[in-house]
């Protein structure tokens, strides 16, 4: 109950946790952020895909279904995954949105127009 994904294979995680759970996180964060809804909005979905990946790993793999660590382990992931994919999209918004007032400032930031010797 208490160990890191006891009794499952590192292919299998990979595959739930990673590859499905993480490109479902993604396309949540993006799909929040396209919603002009707050980044907190993100950490919710996480916690509900985190659930659901421990399903799918009792249920297809034999896993431990009620494993807090790894319950926290997949959701840790699936923040990450949803926050980068919140901020690009937000990042992308912003400048396609307000052209007149804001330009990229790498994949995740964007800067005003006329800021870019001020730093």
């Amino acid at each position: 109950m208490f160990g890191l994904y006891t009794g499952e294979s590192a292919a299998s995680v990979i595959l739930v946790t990673v590859v499905l759970g993480g490109g479902a996180a993604a396309l949540s964060g993006r799909a929040i952020a396209g919603a002009w809804q707050p980044q907190w909005h993100t950490a919710i979905a996480a916690l509900f895909l985190g659930a659901a990946a421990r399903f799918f790993h009792f249920a297809l793999f034999n896993g431990e279904l009620l494993s807090l660590a790894s319950y926290c382990c997949d959701t840790l992931i699936f923040l990450v995954a949803g926050l980068i994919a919140w901020r690009a999209t937000r990042a992308s918004q912003m400048v396609r949105q307000y052209p007149w007032l804001y330009t990229h400032a790498g994949a995740l930031g964007w800067r005003e127009i006329g800021q870019e010797n001020a730093r």
